[in-house]
C-alpha cells in the first residue's frame, strides 16, 4: 500500500479549483419519488436545513430528466448540476482506476466493500475524482447486479450471442464481450425502451432497480447470478464546494455522509423487497450457481487491472483482497 499513501500525498498538493459565488443547489436523481436515490437527496436536503437553516435552496430533479448518468456528469462538471449519485462504472472515464471496484466477483459483501473504502484506496479514489472537478465526500453501495431478460440465463454459454444492455463502461463492454455476449452501452433510462422494442434481449441490474424501472414488464426473468456489487459515489461540482464558507462545507460534507449510511440501509432492504413486489407481478427469480460463471470468468478481474492506464490498479485490487 506504500504506492498508493505516496501517490495520495503528491494529489493532495494540486492546487484548488478556482471559488465561484454560491447558488441555488441542483440535485439529481436517475429514479422516481419514494426510491432509494431520490430519498438519499430529500434525506440529505432535510439534514441540510437543521444545520444550515435557509442557507442553502436545494431543487431535486427526479426521473433523469437531466439526462443519464453521463450527461448528470458533464452537468456537474460544467456547474450546471450541483450533485448527483453515480455508479462508478460511469465516471471511469474521468477515473480509470474506479473499474476495480466493478470488477466481478471481488467483494463478498457490503462490509467488506466498507472496509476496503475507508483505507487507503478509498482515498485515493477520492482524490483523483477531485482533480476531475468531483468532489466525492462518501462512496454509497447500490446492491448485488443480476442477470435479467425474457429467458432464464443460469450458465455462461446461455448469454451467448445475446444482444446486452450495458454500462456505458469499458469493463462492463469487455466483461460481456469475453462471455461471448454482444453488449451494447445504453443510459439507464434507455434500458426499457431498449428491452421492449428488442433492441437488446438482456441486461444488469440490482433487484431494486428492476422493480424501480418497471423492468419487470419487459424482462420478466431475474437471474440471481450476484456476479458485481453495484458501488456508487456521492459527488459535488467542486468548484461549487470550493465556494463555500467552512462552516457551509461541514455541514453538505456531514449532511452527504448521513445520507449515505441511511442510503445504504434502505438500499439493503429494498433488495429483496423489491423482488418479491415483482413476483406478485409476474417476475420470476431463478437461483443461479456461481460456480460456471467464476470459472468462465477466470482471471478476467486481474487481466483487466494490469491492463488498466493507471499504475495503482493492481495493487488497488489486492486493497480488496487484503480487506476480506
Amino acid at each position: 500500500m506504500i504506492r498508493l499513501a505516496a501517490v495520495l500525498c503528491a494529489l493532495c498538493l494540486l492546487p484548488a479549483l478556482p471559488a465561484r459565488a454560491q447558488d441555488p443547489i441542483t440535485l439529481t436523481s436517475q429514479y422516481g419519488p419514494g426510491k432509494p436515490q431520490t430519498l438519499f437527496w430529500e434525506h440529505f436536503a432535510a439534514r441540510l436545513e437543521e444545520e444550515r437553516p435557509g442557507r442553502f435552496a436545494p431543487r431535486i430533479v427526479i426521473g433523469g430528466a437531466l439526462g443519464g448518468e453521463k450527461e448528470e456528469a458533464e452537468g456537474v462538471r460544467l456547474g450546471s448540476i450541483t450533485g448527483a449519485l453515480s455508479t462508478v462504472a460511469n465516471l471511469t472515464t474521468w477515473v480509470p482506476l474506479g473499474a476495480v471496484l466493478d470488477l466481478p466477483f471481488e467483494f463478498e459483501d457490503a462490509d467488506h466493500i466498507k472496509r476496503t473504502l475507508a483505507g487507503p484506496l478509498g482515498a485515493v479514489l477520492k482524490e483523483q475524482y477531485r482533480a476531475q472537478g468531483f468532489e466525492v465526500p462518501a462512496f454509497i453501495i447500490f446492491g448485488a447486479r443480476h442477470l435479467l431478460g425474457k429467458n432464464e440465463v443460469s450458465v455462461p454459454a446461455d448469454i451467448k450471442g445475446v444482444t446486452m444492455r450495458v454500462l456505458e463502461s469499458d469493463l462492463h463492454v469487455a466483461l460481456w464481450r469475453s462471455l461471448g455476449a454482444a453488449p451494447t452501452a445504453l443510459p439507464i433510462t434507455e434500458a426499457y425502451g431498449a428491452l421492449s422494442n428488442g433492441v437488446v434481449g438482456a441486461m444488469d441490474m440490482t433487484k431494486s432497480g428492476y422493480e424501480a424501472l418497471k423492468l419487470y414488464e419487459v424482462a420478466p426473468v431475474l437471474s440471481q447470478t450476484a456476479h458485481i456489487w453495484a458501488i456508487g459515489v456521492v459527488y459535488f461540482d467542486a468548484r461549487w464546494w470550493d465556494g463555500l464558507a467552512d462552516e457551509d462545507r461541514a455541514a453538505v460534507r456531514e449532511a452527504a455522509l448521513e445520507a449515505a449510511d441511511y442510503f445504504n440501509d434502505i438500499a439493503a432492504k429494498e433488495q429483496d423487497a423489491a423482488m418479491m413486489r415483482t413476483a406478485e407481478k409476474g417476475a420470476r427469480l431463478v437461483t443461479v450457481d456461481q460456480a460456471p460463471w467464476r470459472a468462465a470468468l477466470g482471471d478476467f478481474a486481474a487481466e483487466y487491472a494490469a491492463a488498466l492506464d493507471d499504475p495503482l490498479a493492481v495493487e488497488a485490487l489486492a486493497a480488496i483482497e487484503n480487506a476480506r
